[in-house]
């Protein structure tokens, strides 16, 4: 190992003290493997996290936990299936829409519970004072179960938790962002070109609608976007990897921000 490995699967115990002697923090990059178009991975969520988790760690210090590639997701309420143009009464999980090819891999809100909460546990017998969860997913359900995990363990116990939320919304926030559109292409662009296909797209001038790729921009969800059920936040116009390091950039110095004033 150098000094400048902060993968904890990668250091030797020697190595993990003097880094949490150092600065007593662990990163918990997390999300699920989730439907995110058919031009991004289903790891989009975790692999943004994972990134903005390690670009803090090597800012700030500490080290960075193996990637949770797990998350949760309700299905969606009336009024939000209205929104996205489908009928009130359907049953649709997350962003699992009937025309998607392959189905996300959710798990059970209460499994996800348990995931987490074992890795906390785990993250505390390191003897580290502070666990923060970049978490990749803006799922409402998933950002509760952060919560209260973070509220009970921060009460009950010795380590201070920390939810550092990646993407459009701040770590305060728990309604809906944009999902694989303009914000997430351009993240993805920018860590992982390789990993993005827009020609897995229709033709600039073709209309993408909510229904048919499972791509949704913020008003979209809220009920406030395109009356057509179009996306405005397109992947496809003026796609941007210097776009997207700015937004990684801005998730990375938020995080700081709060992992600092915490261990004030």
């Amino acid at each position: 190992m150098t000094d400048n490995e902060i993968r904890f699967s990668h250091l030797r115990p020697a190595e993990v003290t003097s880094r949490l002697r150092n600065y007593p923090v662990i990163y918990l990059p997390l999300g699920p493997l989730e439907w995110h178009g058919p031009h991004l991975p289903f790891g989009t969520d975790p692999l943004i996290a994972q990134a903005v988790a390690r670009q803090v760690c090597e800012r700030i210090g500490g080290i960075v936990w193996p990637t949770l590639f797990w998350g949760t997701e309700r299905e969606r309420d009336p009024q939000t299936l209205e929104n996205l143009g489908f009928s009130r009464d359907e049953y649709i999980v997350g962003m699992d829409f009937p025309a998607n090819t392959l189905p996300s891999a959710y798990c059970r809100e209460e499994t996800f519970a348990i995931l987490v909460r074992e890795a906390l546990e785990q993250i505390a017998r390191t003897g580290a004072k502070c666990a923060v969860l970049v978490n990749g997913h803006g799922a409402v359900n998933q950002v509760q179960v952060l919560r209260r995990l973070t509220k009970e363990f921060n009460h009950r116990s010795e380590l201070r938790v920390l939810v550092g939320l990646v993407g459009s919304q701040d770590s305060a926030s728990c309604g809906s962002g944009a999902h694989a559109a303009s914000g997430e292409t351009n993240a993805m662009l920018h860590l992982h070109p390789d990993s993005v296909d827009l020609s897995q797209l229709p033709p600039i001038e073709t209309p993408i609608r909510y229904q048919d790729f499972a791509i949704v921009d913020g008003p979209g969800f809220d009920g406030t976007g395109s009356p057509d059920k179009v996306v405005t936040e397109d992947p496809r116009a003026n796609p941007s990897a210097d776009a997207g390091r700015e937004s990684c950039q801005g998730a990375v110095e938020l995080i700081c921000k709060q992992v600092k004033k915490l261990l004030k």
